[in-house]
């Protein structure tokens, strides 16, 4: 079957199914987000590799959250493909890959502090965090925008809805650059980071407890990022190859609703991101006595420093 296009409706509790997710979502994640930036930006003295991460992710989470409304407003009111709807669909993926972003550039450095503390102290600084983070807003948006005026979407007509069966070779390319590279990069940085600290537990055994946190923290981290992002992503590549061998329009109409459900799960990261990295960060730890004035002083020197690594 050659068909240049597939009558694919979005699945018919699939606007419902957003709107119970995104709400509690939304509410708790720009709650938590916000929060964050405020006791990193407001309540803390020293800037860290650590913290300038953590406010540019919280700044793409937030981003990506205020884009989740109008996302599930677009399929409850079938939004058409327009000027307005490449905006949204842009503005949505570009805080969602600068939130991979982020996260795999969190793990490289976190690799780079616990693998090679020599050379961290040439290489890391708060000021070449900062550099990194701006280089990395300013790729995602350039290539992002590339890609919207690349896009051949004449033949889609609601937004956040591809039903041209044609495969697309800037989706492969964003797919693969996009998240996959993220993922082989995050996987080896958090393993080797594991394998290391691993190591350290069995000479430092005075310092079990602290490496054993940072060992959860680690694989933690890594656990979110695979849960929320793969299935989606995984979906996308299969999409893709079923677009390349022009299957018929019923399997392309079931990958689709699993793309879209996915899509959902990789929305909650926002969330979890809060949840992962900000509470049981050092930094976070350090400004909650100002923040309940009920907190006992931290834990010891040594500990706060392997700690500050792993995140």
């Amino acid at each position: 079957m050659n068909l240049s296009s597939c009558s694919i409706p979005v699945y018919e509790s699939f606007p419902l199914i957003q709107l119970c997710v995104y709400t509690p979502v939304f509410l708790l994640g720009v709650l938590l987000n916000v929060l964050a930036l405020w006791v990193f930006c407001c309540k803390l003295g020293r800037w860290t590799e650590t913290r300038v991460y953590m406010v540019n992710l919280a700044v793409a989470d937030c981003l990506l959250l205020f884009t989740l409304p109008f996302k599930t407003l677009s399929h409850f009111h079938q939004l058409k493909v327009g000027s307005w709807c490449l905006v949204l669909e842009g503005g949505y993926f570009i805080n969602r890959l600068m939130s991979i972003g982020i996260i795999t550039v969190v793990a490289a450095d976190r690799y780079l502090a616990i693998k090679h503390p020599l050379k961290a102290k040439a290489l890391r600084s708060p000021l070449k965090a900062a550099f990194a983070s701006g280089f990395l807003w300013t790729v995602i948006i350039c290539v992002m925008s590339l890609i919207k005026k690349l896009e051949d979407r004449g033949q889609d007509e609601l937004c956040f809805e591809k039903s041209s069966i044609k495969p697309s070779v800037i989706t492969l390319c964003a797919i693969i650059v996009g998240f996959f590279i993220p993922l082989m990069i995050l996987s080896y940085c958090s393993v080797q980071v594991i394998a290391e600290l691993v190591r350290k537990k069995n000479e430092h055994c005075h310092k079990e407890k602290s490496i054993r946190k940072a060992v959860y923290i680690v694989s933690a981290n890594m656990a979110v990022f695979i849960v929320c992002f793969l299935p989606l992503y995984l979906g996308h590549l299969l999409r893709f190859l079923m677009d390349s061998l022009s299957s018929h329009c019923p399997a392309i109409q079931r990958v689709n609703n699993f793309v879209h459900l996915a899509s959902v799960l990789a929305n909650t990261n926002c969330c979890l991101d809060a949840i992962c990295y900000y509470f049981v960060s050092k930094e976070f730890k350090e400004a909650s006595p100002r923040l309940a004035k009920s907190k006992s002083e931290g834990t010891k020197e040594d500990e706060g420093q392997l700690t500050r690594r792993t995140q």
